[in-house]
């Protein structure tokens, strides 16, 4: 249960755009689970997992239940290509907008 519920119409404004503004849907090169992704720059890249998508990837799977916190583990390299190369064809835009 969240412990702060925003009410107030522009800090809604500011969540979604924090959270899902400029989102692109990438797919695996692999496996096809689809992810949410953002790239504001060359080096920052930010994605979110839909629902059970964690679940769907071998490669995370393949990754004792331990290890899966994302300091210890650096993801499916093959959905990290599949977003780097949506992003040099020019789907996924690198850039922020806005600040973020």
């Amino acid at each position: 249960m969240p412990s702060f519920v925003p009410s107030d119409p522009e800090t809604l404004e500011d969540q979604v755009r924090y959270t899902r503004a400029r989102l692109v849907e990438v797919a695996c090169l692999d496996c096809l689970t689809t992810v949410a992704v953002k790239k504001n720059s060359e080096h920052h890249t930010s994605i979110q997992w839909h629902g059970d998508a964690r679940g769907q990837c071998p490669e995370l799977q393949r990754v004792p239940e331990a290890e899966r916190a994302r300091t210890l583990h650096r993801g499916c390299p093959r959905l990290l290509a599949a977003i780097e190369a949506a992003a040099l064809d020019g789907r996924v835009p690198i850039g922020a907008e806005d600040g973020y």
